[in-house]
């Protein structure tokens, strides 16, 4: 979807009129603070005191929450609230959203309200609390609340079923009447159910994979990821069953969706940082429904629906829902995961004769013309260990005066949280990375406010640290000690050099400031090869060198032969960038400690980024030169 349909189809869901049948709840979060604590006088055991505590519409109340904050303006709610304070909150709630709430019924007797207590301390998410579970629908309230359902559904262009709770509105008697109401049309009905999605023919389904396995009498209990042939023959199965479109969500590996045309796939993204998943498969639902009832077909409502949940799991802590503005921020050039399944098991790698050489997607569509590399790791070790150099001076910054503390669970969730945010930065320019860093230190609030520094503050810091490092082994080049093999990958200058002897212009672009990469290069040996074109971080970060690069050689070439280039990188941005583009990517899976040999971790990074083809260094560069099509 490019980004001018996108924005028409979220101008054309603001006319679209939606209405949510299903269980209606409350979620509460209670930051709990454990210094506020006191033993009770009454039983001798220490309170769990509430700093804040928050609330929010929760279950089918989340997807009308999440279809108001998309832009969507009539939303009508129907289900059921108790006479209790949880009731009342949760009404005022959605009326302040702006939900029409006229079709939400409140039974006096056996209802409580459903709540999800959330207790959270030390940003972890405690053992929840659940109210509403022994509830009982009386037969009068569901004849009530499926009349009410038909009375409205001629003014509304599709309705959801939303289903959570095993003793939520879905009784049987409930269940067989809302069928009855789907088979009278004309409304679409749209079904995400965790447990009675057979129930409703004639809706369109919604489920995740796991469910669908489920339904198809397998069981996937572990924690691993659902297989992409299990999901296909899952859903595959299930339309066959009920004859009508089936969207499975994937978690981050994105939707897939079946229909008589066959099973279409539409990729996780890429989110850097971490992440919460509660509330996902809400704004997923709430993205395609939006979709649905504005006219768009099942492929962009699933891509609408993968944006949103991509939206919704960047905030913590929160069930998250999505702007517009949010969803065209991620949505008008997404970062999609390729091939989690490959990137994930080097197993099933498929290897060129016996050259070590892993072909993902075949050969460049034509001869290649113009060659794009990055620096750290793809040719020059100099920089070996700069990602340990980081994550050392970012858990510093971050722990602060906490670093002297005998806390070593604090120390160590740091330590993940900053090796997984280097990992999934790697070549961003170092000024976005340090304001990554400014962004997690506010986020752990281990140092005062007042005393973090700048984005610039911290790059200088690494900087230092990481020049010291540098200049020994500068040192060592400049007394003969090591030639200047020993700082580039194996096969590295070999392939430059026959690259420039077959005509194809060379370019070369890293995060690192421009000024590091060109004395890198002379110090190298290769500077010569790119004729002058060089370029890296001039500490803006609006003018990111590797995506100016390619927007250049893009404008030179022409949209019709963007298969003319090829990127040589270790790092996913460069290998993202360029297959957005519709150039050819070699992933270089680089060990830079030896120089030589594979590096899994990388491998799997660089797969989910797009690569066609991975190597561990440039040793086969002939061979690899062959494959590209280049004359040697």
């Amino acid at each position: 979807m490019t980004r001018e349909r996108l924005e028409k189809l979220l101008e054309q869901i603001r006319s679209a009129r939606i209405g949510v049948i299903g269980d209606f709840c409350v979620d509460a979060y209670w930051m709990l603070d454990p210094s506020l604590s006191e033993i009770s006088v009454e039983t001798g055991l220490p309170t769990r005191a509430v700093r804040l505590q928050r609330y929010a519409a929760g279950g089918a109340g989340n997807v009308a929450n999440n279809l108001l904050s998309m832009g969507v303006t009539q939303v009508t709610a129907f289900g059921i609230a108790g006479s209790d304070l949880f009731g009342r909150e949760m009404l005022r709630i959605l009326d302040a959203s702006g939900v029409d709430t006229r079709g939400i019924l409140v039974q006096e007797h056996g209802w409580d309200t459903p709540v999800y207590v959330k207790p959270i301390e030390a940003e972890k998410e405690q053992n929840r609390i659940d109210l509403g579970n022994a509830n009982t629908l009386h037969a009068d309230t569901a004849q009530d609340l499926l009349e009410a359902l038909s009375s409205a559904r001629a003014s509304l262009d599709l309705i959801i079923i939303n289903q959570q709770l095993m003793n939520g509105i879905h009784t049987e008697e409930l269940r067989k009447g809302l069928a009855a109401v789907i088979t009278r049309g004309p409304v679409p009905f749209l079904c995400d159910s965790r447990c009675f999605s057979d129930s409703y023919p004639g809706a369109i389904r919604k489920l995740n994979d796991r469910e669908a396995l489920r339904l198809c009498g397998e069981r996937w209990d572990t924690a691993e990821p659902v297989p992409l042939t299990a999901a296909v023959r899952a859903a595959q199965t299930l339309f066959g069953r009920w004859n009508i479109p089936v969207f499975l969500t994937r978690g981050a590996r994105g939707i897939l969706v079946q229909d008589a045309q066959g099973a279409h796939e539409v990729p996780g993204l890429h989110i850097p940082g971490s992440t919460d998943a509660v509330g996902a498969g809400d704004s997923a639902t709430a993205g395609i429904a939006a979709g649905l009832a504005a006219g768009a077909g099942i492929l962009e409502a699933a891509e609408l629906g993968n944006f949103a949940a991509g939206v919704s799991v960047q905030k913590l802590f929160a069930t998250g829902a999505s702007t517009p503005r949010e969803i065209i921020a991620i949505g008008a050039d997404p970062d999609y995961i390729h091939r989690p399944e490959l990137a994930e098991d080097s197993g099933s790698a498929r290897y060129h004769d016996d050259s070590g050489i892993e072909i993902v997607s075949g050969a460049p569509a034509g001869p290649l013309t113009h060659a794009l590399f990055d620096n750290d790791g793809t040719l020059s070790v100099l920089r070996e260990g700069w990602d340990t150099t980081m994550g050392s001076m970012m858990v510093k910054a971050i722990l602060g005066d906490s670093l002297d503390r005998d806390n070593e669970r604090l120390r160590r969730r740091v330590q993940e949280r900053v090796r997984q945010y280097i990992d999934t930065t790697t070549g961003l320019q170092t000024l976005s990375q340090m304001q990554g860093l400014v962004e997690l230190a506010h986020e752990f609030g281990l140092v005062p406010d007042a005393e973090v520094k700048s984005a610039q503050e911290y790059k200088s810091l690494y900087s230092r640290e990481l020049s010291a490092l540098v200049s020994h082994r500068i040192a060592k080049l400049e007394r003969g000690e090591l030639g200047a093999e020993g700082f580039v990958l194996q096969g590295a200058l070999a392939m430059l050099k026959a690259l420039h002897a077959a005509g194809v212009k060379l370019f070369l672009a890293s995060g690192a400031d421009e000024s590091f990469v060109r004395a890198d290069a002379k110090a190298l040996g290769y500077a010569g090869l790119f004729e002058g074109r060089i370029h890296g971080s001039v500490g803006d970060l609006k003018a990111d060198a590797k995506r100016i690069v390619l927007e250049g050689i893009l404008a030179e070439l022409g949209p019709s032969r963007a298969g003319r280039l090829v990127t040589f990188g270790d790092g996913p941005v460069e290998i993202r960038e360029t297959k957005k583009r519709g150039g050819f990517a070699v992933g270089v899976a680089s060990d830079e400690v030896r120089r030589a040999g594979w590096n899994w971790s990388k491998r799997t990074r660089l797969i989910r980024a797009g690569a066609d083809i991975v190597v561990p260094d440039f040793s086969r560069w002939k061979t690899l030169l062959q494959l590209l099509g280049v004359q040697t």
